[in-house]
C-alpha cells in the first residue's frame, strides 16, 4: 500500500515547490503539450468551442484541470496493489488554479464528494498558476455575445440521455449537448443519436460538444492501471459545467438519469459501498451544487428524471416515434465489446445490469416487440444461464433482490437510505425515491419471468 500525490505543472518554467511528504509517491502531470498548448484534450476542447464562437471562463478551465487530476488518479492508481484493503486508496492532488484561496474554500466539499463517489480517501490542495499559462490558450475568435443555448445537457449516447434530449427539443429548447468521447462504441452511439436528432429538429440551433480527455503520458511508477473507473462522472459533470460557462449567464446542467439507477441500490450483499457506482446519486449531485456555489459558478446540476424509472422515461418520452427509431442506435451495455472473443460485432450483451434495465424499460414503454436492439443473448429463457459466469450473475442478483423485497417489503426504505445520505432531500422526496426503487425493481422482474439460472461446475 502506498499513498500518492499527483500535481500538475504548466511546463518547465512552472518551478513552484510542491511539498511531498516522506510516505507519498509523487507523480507530475504535465498540463502543456509539446507545442505549449493545453494538453490532455483541454486545448482541443477550447479549439472546438472557439470555432463556434464560445469561450469558457477561466474558472471553467480550472474545473476541467481539476477533473483531469481526478481522472488520472482514479484510472492510474491500482486498487489491488496501492490500497490496504483491495479497494480504498489514499490520494492527494495539487491543482494549479487562478484563485487557490477561493478553491481552497471548496476543498472540504470536494473531499466529501470524491470520497463518496470513489470510496477512497482524498485530499485536494490548490496552488497558484504561473502567469505564463495564458500563453497556452488558443486565440479568441469573434465571440457570440448571446449564445442561443438555453441550457446544457449531458449526452452519453445512452437511452436516458437520448430521451432527455428529445424531451427538451420537443419543448422548443435549444440545448448545448455535451459528451465525453470514450471507447469507439460509445463515440459511435453518440454520433448516431446526434445525427438522428439533427435530422428531426432541423430548425433548432442546438449543438453538440464532444470532449476527448486523454491521459497519454500519465503513468504511476510501479502501479497498473485501474479499470473500476468510479470517478468518471466527476469528469462528465466537469465537462458539462466547463461548457456551460461559455453561456455567460446562469445555467442548469441537466443530467438525464432514471431514478432507479441513480440510487443504484446494491442488488445483493456482495455489492456494497462504492462497489456499486454512485455517478448520479442525490448526495453526490448535492455536493456538486454546494461546490459550484462556493466557487461562484452560476449554475446548478439537476436530474430531471430523479423520480422516474427507465420504463417510465420511455413511456413518457415526448416523441416516442422518434425514440423507437433511435433506440437501436443508443448504447447502454457496460461492455459492448466483450463478444469479440466469440468473433461477434460490437453489440449489447443483453445480460449485464444496464442491459437488463434497458430491456425491461423498452418492454414497459414500447411494448413487446418494441425493442429492435441486437443482443448477444436475445432470449434469456432459451436455456439455463450460468450464475457463476457473466451471463447469469446480474440476473441472479436481480432475482435475489426481488425475492428479498417480496419477503420483507419494508426493507426498501433501509436499502435506499443505505446507498448514501439523503439528508439534503425533503421527506416527501425521500419517500418518492424509495417508491421509484420499488417500481424499478418491478420493471426488471417482468422480463425475468421464465428465466432460470444455476451455478454450473
Amino acid at each position: 500500500m502506498r499513498r500518492h500525490v499527483l500535481y500538475g505543472r504548466y511546463g518547465p518554467d512552472d518551478t513552484a515547490v510542491v511539498p511531498v511528504l516522506d510516505d507519498e509517491t509523487a507523480t507530475q502531470i504535465g498540463l502543456l503539450s509539446q507545442h505549449n498548448r493545453l494538453g490532455h484534450g483541454i486545448g482541443r476542447a477550447l479549439d472546438d468551442l472557439r470555432r463556434t464562437g464560445l469561450t469558457p471562463s477561466a474558472i471553467g478551465i480550472d474545473l476541467l484541470a481539476l477533473a483531469l487530476h481526478v481522472q488520472a488518479a482514479d484510472t492510474r492508481i491500482s486498487r489491488k496493489t496501492e490500497s490496504q484493503d483491495g479497494w480504498t486508496r489514499e490520494i492527494r492532488i495539487v491543482v494549479p488554479v487562478d484563485n487557490p484561496e477561493l478553491w481552497g474554500q471548496a476543498g472540504r466539499t470536494l473531499k466529501r464528494d470524491l470520497d463518496f463517489l470513489t470510496g477512497d480517501l482524498w485530499t485536494i490542495d490548490f496552488r497558484a498558476k504561473p502567469e505564463h499559462w495564458v500563453k497556452a490558450l488558443p486565440p479568441v475568435a469573434m465571440p457570440l455575445t448571446d449564445p442561443p443555448f438555453d441550457g446544457v445537457s449531458l449526452f452519453s449516447g445512452g437511452l436516458d440521455s437520448l430521451i432527455g434530449a428529445i424531451d427538451v427539443l420537443e419543448r422548443g429548447g435549444e440545448p448545448l449537448l455535451v459528451s465525453h468521447a470514450d471507447e469507439g462504441a460509445t463515440s459511435a452511439a453518440q454520433a448516431a443519436c446526434f445525427k438522428g436528432l439533427q435530422e428531426q429538429y432541423i430548425d433548432s440551433q442546438f449543438r453538440w460538444l464532444r470532449l476527448w480527455m486523454d491521459l497519454q503520458g500519465i503513468e504511476i511508477s510501479g502501479s497498473d492501471h485501474e479499470m473500476t473507473k468510479r470517478g468518471r462522472s466527476f469528469l462528465f459533470f466537469a465537462t458539462g459545467i466547463f461548457a456551460g460557462t461559455c453561456l455567460n449567464r446562469a445555467f442548469t446542467l441537466a443530467v438525464p438519469e432514471n431514478g432507479f439507477i441513480a440510487l443504484n441500490v446494491p442488488l445483493d450483499p456482495l455489492r456494497l459501498g462504492s462497489h456499486s457506482t454512485r455517478t448520479t446519486h442525490p448526495f453526490y449531485i448535492a455536493r456538486w451544487n454546494e461546490m459550484l456555489n462556493i466557487v461562484g459558478i452560476p449554475s446548478r446540476i439537476e436530474n430531471p428524471y430523479w423520480d422516474k424509472t427507465k420504463g417510465e422515461m420511455v413511456s413518457s418520452c415526448a416523441n416516442r416515434s422518434l425514440l423507437t427509431d433511435l433506440v437501436p442506435k443508443s448504447l447502454s451495455c457496460s461492455s459492448p465489446t466483450k463478444g469479440r472473443w466469440q468473433h461477434l460485432p460490437i453489440q449489447h450483451c443483453g445480460y449485464c445490469l444496464p442491459c437488463l434495465i434497458r430491456r425491461a424499460a423498452i418492454v414497459t414503454g414500447l411494448g413487446e416487440g418494441g425493442d429492435k436492439t441486437r443482443y448477444t443473448i436475445d432470449d434469456l429463457t432459451k436455456r439455463v444461464l450460468d450464475s457463476t459466469q457473466a451471463e447469469g450473475q446480474q440476473i441472479r442478483s436481480f432475482q435475489f433482490s426481488v425475492n428479498r423485497l417480496r419477503v420483507r417489503p419494508k426493507l426498501a426504505s433501509f436499502l435506499v437510505h443505505s446507498t448514501g445520505s439523503l439528508s439534503d432531500e425533503p421527506l416527501d422526496r425521500q419517500d418518492a425515491l424509495v417508491d421509484v426503487y420499488r417500481r424499478g425493481l418491478a420493471e426488471v422482474e417482468q422480463i425475468l419471468e421464465g428465466v432460470h439460472t444455476e451455478a454450473k461446475k
